[in-house]
């Protein structure tokens, strides 16, 4: 991941103004700590911290068309630009960098070139014909961005809040799937699938379809000139992501520079149940296995600079982002810069222990559908900045463009949590890659039930961390919440001590309505807590939170023969689920 920061129409362009750019740039340096660019035009400013991954040696940034005349800056990664610059063979590419195709798209198509991106990215661009300049980011918002406006006029955008949060009066999170166009002064979607309204699909599921489109999106993250790994938190999503690029990593190009064998990495408490799973998927795929351990203490030590780094003071990511921040910092001294992480699946699949109380198909969907369009607030904000604190990058194959429209399209009663038929959360993704002749993964590893990375890492964690809030945050402290801060009142201890170093370091109104807020049960949507009456009582949005849901909650309550299914799902799955489709 790299850091931008781009400026446009600032009243004072003296070298003084250029000498400020470049102090604010180099707030974003932790994210590209190989090379730092900066273009000037005028009153415009184009800033650039790079984190090499595609060609390291001549691929600095800002980049540019051939007279210079259009410049910019990314932050991303375009997997498909060899197929791009096929229909821009008239163009002359000075580097071999992955995001030069941006600047020639724009010549070749004007703004309409978004749309051909395939990646993840955040992208400005200056035409200095004209003094026009256009911003976008990518479909899901894997990538961060923020824009801004300056008392003077100016308009700002910037990889990470810190590096504007000074100098602008007002400034937001930049919409994923969204375009600014200075030419018609206004934000427009460019992003239109047809999941985003929320309308049902009734595509029937093809199993194969869905594992062999997920398998071309773990291929195509394999384009790297240095070395990477995999996060494996012994979890359903980490461990495809870590079994498909084990399988299919011999066939890319990166094995060519740095081998056959995987690496992969997993963080915890000693003794966490993500540390055992990790080891066992990592032994049986035959990676060279990483193994870090952290403390409660050394997780609360780093609670302030990890909230100073991913710019939010939301309970759940908070959690789940210090100890990804502690891994990140040991991959990167091992000389690893990128990493394959397994967020969004859970979005895509409903794979949250809540989405069990679904009361039926339309919800369901209209659910995930939420999910997924609020994911540039929680995970990808996690994983990009946790990641990025140390100037390391995550790549998620899940939220690849083509996967999230093959999997949105299937008609959500194949993803409904059935245990009378033997389907626990993700059903559809699991039995995708059931496959007794090659098997990805041992059956139990491919049938464990979700654990949310913060209660994986282990248990003492979170507890751990309320324990330090209790100390830190008094009762009469915790009543008087709502005079002190009234938007996004915390209603617990933890909460308002998240929310006292967050305002520590972003003091402006502008950055606490970055964070969203509204009630939230085991990362449920607002909405969602009206599924279950006991939600509304319990304010703690840990995977725990959803009770009644795990596998042993089901005991008592189905037959033995359903019982097997669960653990042992089989072939009669799919005819229970094909009989019941036929006389719906």
């Amino acid at each position: 991941m790299c850091g931008i920061l781009a400026v446009f129409g600032c009243v004072d362009n003296s070298q003084a103004k250029r000498s400020r750019i470049i102090e604010l740039s180099r707030r974003l340096r932790h994210r590209g700590p190989d090379w730092s660019g900066l273009h000037c035009h005028q009153d415009c400013y184009l800033a650039h911290q790079r984190l090499a991954i595609v060609d390291p040696a001549s691929g600095d940034q800002p980049l540019y068309n051939e007279d210079k005349s259009v410049v910019v800056t990314v932050n991303g990664e375009i997997y498909n630009h060899n197929q791009l610059k096929e229909k821009l063979n008239s163009h002359q590419f000075r580097t071999g960098s992955d995001c030069e195709v941006i600047a020639h798209l724009y010549e070749e198509y004007g703004e309409d070139f978004v749309d051909m991106l395939d990646g993840m990215f955040s992208f400005v661009l200056l035409d200095t014909r004209d003094k026009s300049f256009i911003a976008a980011r990518d479909a899901i918002g894997i990538t961060p961005l923020y824009i801004g406006w300056g008392l003077d006029g100016s308009v700002w955008f910037a990889s990470e809040m810190k590096a504007l949060s000074d100098d602008c009066e007002r400034f937001m999170s930049f919409l994923p799937g969204h375009i600014y166009s200075s030419k018609q002064g206004e934000i427009r979607r460019w992003y239109n699938p047809p999941w985003y309204l929320e309308k049902i699909p009734s595509t029937p599921y093809d199993p194969k379809v869905l594992r062999e489109t997920f398998e071309k999106a773990v291929f195509k993250r394999l384009m790297t000139d240095v070395p990477f790994g995999v996060l494996l938190s012994g979890g359903l999503d980490s461990s495809l992501v870590a079994a498909v690029a084990a399988r299919y990593l011999a066939y890319s190009e990166a094995a060519c520079q740095w081998g056959s064998q995987l690496h992969t990495f997993c963080v915890g408490l000693k003794g966490s149940p993500d540390l055992k799973a990790a080891r066992e998927v990592a032994d049986y795929i035959g990676t060279r296995h990483h193994e870090f351990h952290f403390t409660v203490q050394e997780g609360i030590d780093a609670l302030e600079e990890v909230i100073y780094h991913i710019e939010t003071y939301d309970v759940t990511t908070i959690r789940a982002s210090t100890p990804m921040f502690l891994m990140s910092r040991k991959i990167k001294s091992l000389g690893v810069k990128m990493v394959l992480s397994g967020e969004g699946s859970d979005e895509i699949f409903g794979g949250y222990l809540y989405f069990h109380k679904a009361p039926n198909k339309e919800e369901f969907h209209e659910e995930t559908s939420r999910k997924i369009k609020a994911l540039h607030l929680y995970d990808c904000l996690r994983a990009n900045k946790s990641t990025s604190a140390w100037g390391l990058e995550a790549r998620v194959p899940f939220l690849d463009k083509e996967f999230i429209n093959v999997a949105m399209s299937i008609d959500p009663e194949w993803k409904m949590i059935r245990p009378d038929l033997g389907r626990i959360e993700k059903w559809v993704l699991r039995n995708a890659f059931d496959d007794d002749q090659k098997p990805y993964l041992p059956k139990h590893i491919l049938y464990r039930q979700k654990e949310q990375f913060s209660d994986g890492v282990g248990y003492s964690w979170i507890d751990g961390l309320k324990d330090h809030a209790e100390k830190q945050v008094t009762d009469t402290m915790l009543m008087n919440a709502s005079f002190i801060y009234p938007e996004n009142t915390p209603t617990t201890k933890e909460g308002y001590y998240y929310r006292t170093i967050f305002e520590k370091f972003f003091p402006k109104n502008a950055a606490r309505s970055t964070v969203p807020g509204g009630p939230s049960v085991a990362c449920s949507t607002a909405k969602a807590v009206e599924w279950d009456a006991a939600w509304a009582k319990n304010p703690d949005p840990s995977g725990r939170a959803a009770l009644g849901v795990h596998a042993s909650a089901y005991e008592e309550t189905i037959d033995a023969n359903a019982m097997d299914l669960i653990k042992s799902p089989s072939r009669k799955i799919q005819k229970g689920i094909e009989e019941k489709t036929a006389t719906a």
